[in-house]
């Protein structure tokens, strides 16, 4: 003869639900027990009365497992947190080498090389990008130019000023 199912919901009675559950903690400690017995398992089993009453069961120390399982839970933190870490890295590389490619092709087409896969409008866009950067380099030197210049007078005044002291050193200062 077999039991119904026992459908799954809160009892509402106390002295039943008391009862209900001292037979199914003693039912599920003596299944613990059994299960460290027959399969050589470490077992813990730790259960909290409606109360607040403890009640364990421990086939080996108690201390011990639960430190065992809590430094087999941080592994396991650790261990998904580097995967998920790597991931990241994994990501951030596919995008830098698409980047880099990206780069290498374009520097490709300012010096020249590779342009027949370009259309009319992106040879265009190299030859303006390439004119710009002329006018620039152009800019710069004319600067240098210009500073050169500055620099060249300033210097051509200053021997000026010192050989002006020089001679009023020697003449003496009235005789100029």
């Amino acid at each position: 003869m077999r039991r119904g199912k026992v459908e799954l919901k809160r009892i509402e009675n106390p002295s039943s639900r008391q009862v209900t559950f001292s037979k199914r903690r003693n039912g599920l400690l003596k299944k613990a027990f059994e299960l460290s017995i027959l399969c050589d398992a470490e077992v813990a089993l730790l259960i909290f009365s409606p109360s607040g009453k403890a009640y364990q069961f421990c086939s080996h120390d108690m201390d011990r497992t639960i430190s065992r399982y809590r430094s087999e839970v941080r592994l396991s933190q650790f261990n998904d947190q580097g995967l998920r870490t790597m991931e990241v890295r994994r990501s951030e590389m596919d995008e830098l080498k698409s980047t880099i490619e990206t780069l290498e092709a374009r520097q490709k087409h300012f010096a020249g090389e590779d342009l027949s896969m370009l259309g009319m409008k992106e040879l265009k866009q190299i030859e303006r990008q390439l004119r710009n950067g002329v006018e620039r380099v152009r800019s710069k030197t004319g600067d240098e130019m210009v500073l050169r210049g500055v620099k060249f007078g300033v210097v051509a005044v200053n021997n000026g000023l010192l050989a002006d002291v020089d001679l009023s050193e020697h003449v003496g200062p009235d005789l100029l």
